[in-house]
């Protein structure tokens, strides 16, 4: 009796680690008969690249475009967090939606019984300057839980270095390429809800 209820606990709460580094974590299941989540997005301690901090990335870019034009650093640091409310929400919600065109699954931004966090903790910005470029890229965890029970985690996903560009390597500002980060986050996640959860 007692290996059976091993066995089921394994079967029910699995981690499993893919070659594409997606991390999995948790009952996919449980969440069969939920339609809707509430999506937030934590930005917690999140790194930038290279730098120990975001507060170091920050300093350093902004120290670069102040040598060039008083003003400009400000500017990149307001257009860096604005970026997270007009670019990065609703990217995600838009291409996660989309993979459900009939309505099966949504998430949105009303009070739902049920929370789909975003906590992105690595992103690198990626570059263009014409004749050279790099992809931007995110790492991130994605959590549901329900609303009253915040510490209760009902399924984890891990996505390391998700690769974001704009299409025919029209990406020349840093938060468009990261939004597309955040598309292709959505569409990883929307494809394992499909297979997993829904199914």
């Amino acid at each position: 009796m007692k290996k059976q209820l091993i066995v089921f606990l394994l079967a029910c709460f699995t981690v499993i680690q893919y070659s594409s580094g997606q991390k999995v974590k948790g009952n996919p299941k449980a969440l069969k008969e939920v339609k809707a989540y509430k999506v937030i997005f934590d930005y917690t301690d999140i790194k930038v690249g290279k730098f120990k901090t975001e507060e170091d990335f920050l300093k350093d870019k902004m120290k670069k475009r102040e040598e060039k034009e008083k003003g400009l650093g400000e500017k990149f640091k307001k257009s860096w967090f604005d970026d997270r409310e007009t670019r990065f929400k609703p990217k995600y919600i838009e291409s996660f939606n989309k993979r459900f065109e009939d309505g099966e699954l949504a998430v949105n931004e009303n009070d739902e019984e049920y929370i789909m966090k975003i906590h992105s903790t690595w992103v690198y910005p990626g570059y263009n300057v014409g004749i050279v470029r790099h992809n931007a890229e995110l790492t991130a965890t994605v959590s549901v839980y329900k609303a009253s029970e915040p510490d209760n985690e009902i399924l984890s996903l891990t996505y390391k270095k998700i690769q974001g560009k704009g299409a025919f390597g029209n990406d020349y500002n840093s938060g468009y390429r990261i939004s597309e980060c955040y598309a292709k986050l959505a569409k990883s996640v929307a494809k394992y809800f499909k297979k997993k959860v829904i199914k």
